[in-house]
């Protein structure tokens, strides 16, 4: 069963992570040759002050 975790900033809308969700699968779907009823992908949403960018935090940077 192939597995992605994905770490992204907060701010995303619930489209774009369904969008990121069915197009994700269907890479690893099609790279790995295995069927996409067995692909599972997590999602973990990180605060912006919980992510560092050269020595700052992105909400810092504006991110």
């Amino acid at each position: 069963m192939p597995i992605a975790q994905i770490y992204i900033l907060e701010g995303r809308t619930d489209e774009q992570k369904e969008h990121l969700i069915a197009e994700v699968s269907a890479a690893m779907a099609k790279a790995l040759q295995a069927p996409l009823g067995n692909v599972r992908v997590m999602i973990t949403e990180m605060p912006k002050q919980h992510f560092g960018i050269a020595g700052e935090s992105a909400k810092k940077l504006g991110r």
